[in-house]
């Protein structure tokens, strides 16, 4: 076919031709110089395929170079996120109108990042956003939701801190953004809150803190004691020193007993140069006319030994205050109830009652509530209808507020 074709392509110039002399000679060897040029025999195929393979196994080195460049820029092994998205509807009526009537949506976005790297430290950072109007972050009237952040949609640092280990079980934690309750040796309070006001057993003169530069130290034995010691120093985003007489300082102590039932603890916060607790206090309860404070706080909580059952878990605290520059000291008190369980599987019934830190000057009795039901919808995500309240809240007679939210938590 190949002889064929080439004899083809030579009659149009031969016919054209035909006073020329032909010279076959010539022709037969033009034909078999392109047959041997167009030969296909068992190498041609072998030979552009070992190319091929030869091309793609460099552009497969090359994707292997920039994957591991991409592995060193990216998160540490150990290196581990996660996260929650909250959503709250509700609103609140006082008396006053301070806060107005209308109904609020807010949200509040939370991721934390934890890095380890040595196996027995953490590097932890929290970024968070939201955007709580007043409704629900008013620290005078009791409306501060646990859940609420005011950061106008912002993601901002919210707590940033380093903590390790020396030896088996003393803990070290030093950071720009931290707050004293994370450096205790045993949390408070195993209640739940709604409102902030009632975190860690009444988040008042005790108990109550601000994140800000810290440092702390805690140490926990095998059998349930432990004694901690901590202190932040407010000086962030100011030209004030750590721990001068410009910064307020918090110096908060603690001692205390855990088991898996029941926990007894004792703490001292001594407050200085103007630090003041505005969380769960009345005006006159909260006033600090010299700038400094000596604090105790006296907290236990017990559980049953099944869940489900009638009686419930109970948290309860206790503080009181000596104030410098007045004569009235303050005291407040907190009773937690929980019930886990109750009508299905990880749900929660919560009750929580109290007075707000207050002055011997008070004329008025404040009391603050709050109770609520949640429920799993999934395994992601908890569905919380909640309501809350005080009488004489602010110290003042007649500033009573009632409020009520249903609060949807996402978490991943």
């Amino acid at each position: 076919m190949l002889v064929a074709g080439a004899s083809l392509s030579l009659l149009a110039p031969i016919a054209a031709q035909a006073s020329d002399a032909v010279n076959l000679e010539e022709i037969n060897s033009y034909t078999r110089s392109q047959s041997k040029s167009s030969r296909i025999d068992s190498n041609t195929f072998i030979n552009e395929v070992s190319e091929d393979i030869a091309n793609l196994k460099g552009r497969i080195d090359g994707l292997e170079v920039k994957q591991n460049e991409f592995e060193a820029g990216g998160f540490s092994d150990t290196t581990t996120m996660n996260g929650k998205a909250i959503f709250d509807v509700g609103g609140v009526e006082n008396d006053s109108g301070d806060l107005g009537e209308a109904v609020s949506f807010q949200y509040t976005y939370q991721i934390n990042l934890n890095t380890s790297f040595t196996g027995d430290d953490d590097l932890y950072v929290r970024l968070k956003s939201g955007n709580a109007t007043d409704t629900f972050s008013n620290k005078a009237w009791g409306t501060y939701l646990s859940s609420s952040n005011g950061n106008d949609d912002i993601l901002e640092v919210d707590k940033i801190w380093y903590s390790f280990l020396v030896g088996e079980k003393n803990t070290i934690w030093v950071g720009p953004k931290i707050e004293n309750y994370y450096m205790h040796g045993a949390s408070p309070s195993i209640y739940k809150p709604i409102t902030k006001h009632f975190k860690l057993g009444g988040n008042g003169a005790a108990y109550g803190a601000s994140t800000n530069s810290g440092v702390g130290w805690a140490y926990n034995a095998d059998n349930g004691f432990s004694v901690s010691s901590n202190v932040v120093s407010k000086q962030n985003a100011s030209q004030n020193g750590f721990l001068t007489n410009e910064a307020g300082t918090n110096w908060s102590n603690q001692v205390a007993y855990t088991t898996d039932k029941y926990h007894v603890s004792l703490i001292s916060a001594m407050k200085y140069n103007g630090w003041i607790d505005e969380y769960y206090s009345t005006t006159l309860g909260q006033a600090r006319p010299d700038g400094n404070s000596t604090n105790y706080g006296l907290r236990a909580y017990w559980r049953p030994d099944d869940s489900g059952a009638a009686i419930p878990e109970i948290s309860a605290g206790y503080d009181i205050s000596t104030v410098e520059g007045q004569d009235a000291d303050t005291d407040a008190y907190f009773v937690g109830l929980s019930w886990k369980d109750a009508f299905q599987a990880d749900d929660r019934i919560g009750i929580a009652l109290g007075q707000p830190q207050t002055a011997e000057t008070d004329t008025v009795e404040p009391f603050a509530w709050e109770a609520y039901y949640s429920f799993k919808i999934n395994d992601s995500v908890t569905m919380t209808p909640a309501i809350f309240g005080g009488s004489d809240r602010t110290g003042t007679a007649g500033d009573d507020v009632t409020g009520a939210v249903v609060q949807t938590t996402f978490k991943f």
